[in-house]
Parts: structure tokens; sequence; C-alpha cells
């Protein structure tokens, strides 16, 4: 194997000067603080935003609002409720007031549906809307602050009071019936509202029986764009579109604006449509090639406001894009792009289509947010330090909180390097190696190949305190995108289209072969692990290799034809895999690592949610009982009521302990 050696981009996380920093432990994974969600205040003079934290006590995870100043002079927090958390929370546009989504409780009677708040800056306490039945899950504010464009989901319907308590049938009948999060699925809709905030009054904004989302007002307060899948059995198409609704005949079918097949503004984009200042345009994103699903990166586009052609921005970047934004006076949109390890804010110049770069680095950058005189704030993390809140300012990034600094301060973090090397077929993958604190390169070091989810995502120049905390057990941890990873274009992501478990084995094998070589890892003593697909690349690795001395397969699937019905992905395994009765040889050879378990012989630690829709617990299972039958080192852990993603704070540190002491007892 062809291997480049190249090693670029050193970057020291240790804090130089603090003598007395430490390193981290299983204990600081509940020790970081979330910041997202920031909003400015339209005269810019502020970012309010969300902070998530762990209430060790109540073993829950909260959120909270907190309000921080463009001039730098600190951040305060403005709810605190115990045992209730807040979202979205956003400026109204005159600024007197902040807006928040939460299921604290409101008047006496009411239910736990989530509802939104309005907290008036001067002073005096959040108040709920009233009028409104079902749960709030989006809104967006009009342009003088009257009116509320709101996505609500249909209340539950009202059971006989002699019923209530007792449980009912679930009755079937739609192609999508579970989301993981969720549960199974009822035919409840989120639907688009209008609501006066002077009088209380709602009334629906759009009709018929479908989900609307994004919603966005134009300048003018006279319309709302959102996207919506507006045919019958919507789920089985990604074929979102773009509408436009007249807020002067609420309940009026709205205008479709966007035709493509696939998807335009998808939810799953997490951007609004954007609105140009004059009014005359919409900037959003369309979805790849649909047949490629996940992997055919996003692209921006443009459509005149009153209908007409569409027009594709960025379809020779090859690359993902989020978040679209104009400048104000409407001749830039700006917007992020995901490429190669990292994620910058970009400009396009609309007249011309000429790109370039407004802010970047070894960081990625996140959710910006624009003031009506330009101001900008937006989320920022390198290795080295969580996200927190910065200001654009004069072309250069400027910290606005601090919620982590005390613990960064606290901790040393060893160092990150990032590489490039040659995998099997000569392709070159990227990745990072992260080192202990105070290795000095003369020993090779006990390894972990870490592997991410997805498979459409990517590593990247991010803080991620599950890796400081292996590097500071003693480990390397060597973390790489293999093929089926974003950032890098549509041909390198879909290179796994269907084929699971194939080249990507390659190139994360290659990643070790590196490491090894540049005499960082020990050959000797070599572990793996991840979650969801990269608890799936797990098992495809250790179906392929016998290197490993153990593995950690967390939320994954072996068997791939036990995911068919059981898990929310049945419209992407129609369309990847093709149905797995007239597909069986495709079926098969991505099921490898349970049709042909024998190849497995490494020690392997199985791991999942209770409650998990998104990879169902008994895919565990299988290979568990797999692995166990025939008499290869394996254990189950299963974490009751958690989905996908572990959240209970007991159970976070308690899945990083066992794998650490899974991987130090094979190999130490």
């Amino acid at each position: 194997m062809r291997l480049t050696g190249l090693i670029f981009g050193a970057l020291l996380l240790a804090q130089p000067g603090l003598a007395q920093a430490r390193e981290a432990t299983v204990a600081d994974l509940l020790k970081v603080a979330y910041v997202a969600e920031p909003d400015i205040a339209p005269d810019g003079s502020a970012v309010v935003y969300t902070v998530t934290t762990a209430d060790i006590e109540a073993d829950e995870q909260v959120s909270h609002i907190w309000l921080a100043q463009w001039d730098g002079s600190g951040e305060r927090q403005l709810t605190s409720r115990a045992g209730e958390s807040e979202s979205r929370a956003r400026f109204s546009p005159d600024g007197s007031v902040i807006a928040f989504i939460s299921s604290r409780a409101g008047k006496e009677g009411e239910d736990e549906a989530s509802q939104l708040w309005l907290l008036p800056l001067a002073g005096g306490e959040a108040r709920p809307l009233v009028g409104i039945k079902g749960s709030i899950t989006d809104y967006a504010f009009s342009p003088d602050g009257k009116l509320l464009a709101l996505v609500v989901l249909d209340p539950k319907p009202v059971r006989d009071e002699k019923l209530k308590d007792r449980p009912e049938p679930l009755v079937i009948d739609r192609y999508l019936f579970k989301r993981d999060g969720t549960g199974f699925l009822d035919n409840r809709r989120e639907r688009l509202w209008l609501y006066d905030v002077a009088s209380g009054m709602a009334q629906r904004l759009t009709d018929g029986d479908y989900d609307e989302a994004l919603p966005s007002w134009s300048p003018d307060g006279s319309q709302v764009a959102f996207t919506s899948r507006r045919f019958a059995d919507a789920e089985r198409s990604p074929d979102y579109n773009l509408y436009a609704a007249g807020v002067a005949n609420p309940g009026a079918t709205p205008r479709q604006l966007t035709t493509y097949e696939g998807a335009d503004s998808d939810p799953g984009f997490g951007s609004y449509p954007a609105w140009s200042p004059d009014g005359r345009q919409i900037a959003y994103l369309r979805g790849g090639n649909p047949e490629l699903i996940w992997y055919a990166p996003n692209v921006l586009a443009m459509v005149p406001a009153a209908g007409g052609e569409e027009r594709m921005l960025t379809a020779a970047l090859d690359r993902n894009v989020y978040q679209p934004f104009w400048s104000p006076d409407g001749k830039e949109i700006r917007f992020i792009i995901e490429d190669d390890g990292v994620q910058r804010l970009d400009r396009l110049v609309v007249a011309n289509g000429a790109m370039s770069t407004i802010a970047a680095g070894d960081r990625v950058l996140s959710a910006p947010t624009a003031s009506a005189n330009g101001r900008v704030a937006l989320l920022s993390t390198d290795p080295a330090s969580p996200a927190e809140v910065y200001a654009l300012d004069k072309g250069k990034l400027r910290a606005l909180t601090s919620h982590n600094a005390a613990l960064m301060a606290e901790l040393d973090l060893g160092k990150v390097v990032r590489t490039s090397f040659a995998s099997k077929d000569g392709t070159q993958v990227h990745g990072f190696v992260m080192t202990p604190p105070g290795h000095d390169g003369t020993e090779p070091l006990p390894a972990i190949l870490s592997i991410h989810g997805g498979p459409a995502a990517q590593f990247d120049f991010m803080f991620d305190i599950d890796h400081v905390v292996m590097a500071s057990r003693g480990y390397a941890v060597i973390y790489n995108n293999p093929r089926g990873s974003t950032g890098r274009g549509e041909a390198y992501a879909a290179a796994i289209d269907a084929a699971w478990g194939s080249v990507d084995v390659e190139d994360v094998l290659a990643s070790v072969d590196h490491a090894v070589a540049q005499g960082i890892a020990d050959p000797k003593r070599l572990v793996l692990g991840g979650w969801s697909y990269g608890g799936m690349l797990t098992n495809y690795t250790i179906a392929s290799d016998r290197r490993f001395q153990a593995a950690v397969s967390g939320a994954s699937i072996g068997n791939i034809y036990a995911g068919y019905g059981t898990d929310h992905y049945v419209y992407e395994y129609d369309v990847e895999m093709g149905y797995p009765w007239e597909n069986r040889e495709a079926w098969d050879r991505v099921s490898y690592p349970f049709l042909h378990n024998d190849r497995i012989v490494t020690p392997t630690l199985f791991m999942v949610g209770g409650a998990d829709v998104n990879v169902p617990t008994l895919a565990s299972e299988q290979m568990y009982q797999a692995l166990r039958s025939r008499g290869i080192e394996t254990r189950l852990v299963i974490y009751p009521g958690e989905y996908h993603g572990i959240e209970r704070p007991s159970f976070i540190t308690d899945r990083m302990a066992r794998w650490l002491e899974w991987f130090d007892s094979h190999t130490k």
C-alpha cells in the first residue's frame, strides 16, 4: 500500500503557560456548555442564544436563553426555571421582546404542548400566546411585529374522560410510520397558521392537509414563503417545493414557486428561504440528484418571488452550502460552505456569480445571523474550544461569549494533527490524529480508530470532548473522512452508494496503516469504535480485518434486512437499495457482518438506546447474539428510554466509561 506520509496543519491544543492544566476525565463530558441558535437584534446591539448544560442532580439536560452584547461587555442569563428548557429564541422586529418555544407549564389545565412565549426585555415575566391548540414547532415575526407565522402540530384528539387512562390500539396506514425521538407516527400535521399578536386570534394561512415548514416573511409583510410537499403520500418522494402564501387571504391555495422533482428547501437542510431586501427574489437550498439521496451536495438557488425561472448559483461548487442570507444592499448572498474538514463563510455577488471568502480558517463556522444594519454574528468552534458566539467585526472574528473558557483553562488537551494518505486504490483520504497531552512521539501509542456516523457527514476542525477524553486516557485517536463522507464532493460521497462496507473499509484501514507507519500507533494495540453509521462501519471493518484487539459498535446494524420496516429509513432503502425481495444480491452484499459473521474474531461491545428508531435495538441484539453463539467475547448494553442519541447525563458518562474500560482491558 502506498502512503504519502503527508501530515500538515499541526494544532496545539494545550493552553500555553498553564502549569496546573490537567488531563480530561469522563466527568468532563458533563461540564461542556453547548451554545447554539444565535439570533442578532435588529439594530445589531446584542445576540440572543441558547446554552445547554447537564443538570446532574436531575439527570437531564436543560437549555436556557442568554443574551450577549455586541460590544463584548458580557453575557447574561434570561431564563432559568429548573427542570424546564427553552429553544429557538428570537428578537421581535423592534427588539423589545424575545420570543422562545418551551413546554414549560402554562395556565392551569393546559397540557405540556410546546408553546411560544414572549419575554419583554424591559422587564417582567414571559407570557405564552393564547388561543393556540397544538404544539408550536416553529415561528416567524412579520416585519412590523404585529403578526406571527406559526407552524403548529395538530393537537391530539380529545378522548372520553372515562377512557383517557386506557391504552388504545395504534392504527397505521401511512408509508413512513415511525421516527426516532417520536416513535410511531399518527396522521397529525404541522400546519401554517397566522396569529395576530394584539388580539390573540389565529387562523389557518394555507389550505390542504399537508405538513409545512420554514416560514419566512417578505420584507413588505404581504407574503410568507414556506416549504412543503403538497401531494398525496408525500413521504414516498423528496419533492419539497417552495411556496408563497398571501396574508390578505388566509386559507387560500398558496402559489408554488419551484418545480424541481428533488428537494427545494428541504427542512432537513435547516435553512430558511431568504427574501432579498427588495422582496423580488428568494434564495434557498436545492438538493442534488434525488437518486443519490444524502450523497449529493445541495446547491444555493434563487427564484423570483413573483414566479419564474429558478437559477442555480453554486452548481459548480460541488460542496454542501447552508444558511443563506442577503447583504443589506441586496447585492450579495452570504452562506456557509462545508469543505474538507472545515466550514467557512462565503459570499456570492448576485450580478455576476463571483464568489469570495469572508471568514475561514481551521475552524467550523455555522448559524450566521445578520442585523438590518449589516452586523453578523455566528458560531465558531475549533479543536481547542467548544462553539461560542462570535461577532464578525471588520472582517475578523471576535468572541462574544465564553461559556467554556474556565473549563478550557483547566484542561491540557494535547495535540491534533491533520493527515492525508492514500487508500488501497490510490484515492487520497484526509483526516486527523489526536495524541495525548505530553506525548513526545518517541514511542507508539495504543490507538483508537474513531469512525463518524452519517455516513454523509464529516469529521472537522471542531471541539470533540469524546476524543479529548480518549486521548487523555493515553490513546492516539485516529479519525478521518472515508469515502461516503461529505466535504469532498459528490463522487467522493457517492462512492459507497448501495455499497456500504466497501471502499470506506479500505479508507479507514489505510488511516490506521498511516498512523502505524508514522510511529504514532502501536500495531499490536489497536481498537476501534463508532456510533450509528460509525458503528455499522465498525462492523464492516471487523468482518474484513482481524488486526483490532477490541471494538465498540454503537447503535449499529449488521443484517440490513432487519432494518426494513423496523427503522425510519424506508424511503432511503427503497431508493438506494431497492426492495429486498427484488434485489437480494445488493442486500446480501451490505449485510455481510451478519451473514458472514464467522469472519469476526474481535471482542466487541454493542451499545444502543432502548427506544432507538433510527437503528433499532433488535439490530444490535442480532449482532450480539451472533458473536455470543459463536463464543466470541462480546457484551450488549442497552440504555432504557434513550433514542438514537444518548441524552441522559448519567448514561453519557456510563457509555464513555464502558468504552474506555473495554478498550483498556484489551490493550493495557
